[in-house]
């Protein structure tokens, strides 16, 4: 919100109210009437202006122009992706759970995380396709029916078995949404530990090492991390 000046528009409508009024007591149909009443209405458009002057109002922010990427799939990736933030952090307001409310602002750091890192390398797209179709607008549709629940202030069996079963599911779409970021990172560990498993070689063969067995790389785990994440719902 900003905060602007602008000619205040009293003394428009006392200009006006001048002629409403003195057509009201007087009679108002010959020219000298009407050349009596429009100096008066100037004069009091004139002390009208002097006294109110500006006035200052608060308009709202320009819409900001969302900057295209050049890439239509990583434009609606990052307008998606703020929507979904955005809606987080109206549920987060909403939802008074200490526990909910915990698991909704991490879910939203990982989610701008996950975000950041796509934005950065968009080859990195076609990972987060599932979670951006799937995974984030089931999660976010879950936590809207818990809020709207919540927010009956009754208790019921339909109520509180739906309840407790996001609640319980919680901690599983948290930990989905951790190894959806962790797999961003999988060609990256993979080329740091090549390049971890090179330099040792090379240092071994320049005497520059005390490690006198042979060298493997270790590049299981990181390879294994380019499987889809898996979250029942």
């Amino acid at each position: 919100m900003a905060t602007v000046k602008r000619r205040s528009t009293v003394p428009y409508y006392a200009a006006a109210g001048t002629w409403v009024i003195y057509a009201l007591l007087f009679p108002l149909y010959r020219v000298p009437h009407f050349l009596f009443v429009a100096v008066v209405s100037g004069v009091v458009f004139f002390i009208m202006n002097a006294v109110c002057g500006t006035v200052e109002v608060t308009v709202p922010d320009p819409p900001k122009k969302e900057e295209s990427t050049g890439n239509p799939e990583l434009d609606k990736m990052i307008k998606d992706g703020n929507l979904a933030i955005s809606e987080m952090k109206r549920l987060n307001t909403s939802i008074k759970d200490e526990k909910i409310s915990a698991d909704i602002d991490r879910l939203e750091d990982l989610s701008a995380k996950i975000f950041a890192q796509v934005k950065s390398d968009p080859s990195k797209l076609p990972q987060i396709r599932k979670f951006m179709d799937y995974y984030l607008p089931t999660t976010l549709k879950l936590l809207n029916a818990y809020d709207r629940m919540g927010a009956q202030g009754v208790s019921g069996e339909n109520i509180d078995a739906t309840m407790q079963r996001v609640e319980s599911m919680m901690g599983t779409i948290v930990t989905a949404f951790e190894k959806q970021l962790d797999m961003l990172f999988g060609s990256e560990a993979m080329d740091i530990s090549a390049d971890i498993t090179v330099l040792e070689n090379m240092m071994k063969r320049e005497g520059l090492s005390e490690d006198t067995g042979e060298l493997h790389a270790e590049s299981g785990t990181a390879a294994a991390g380019q499987d889809d994440i898996k979250l029942e719902l």
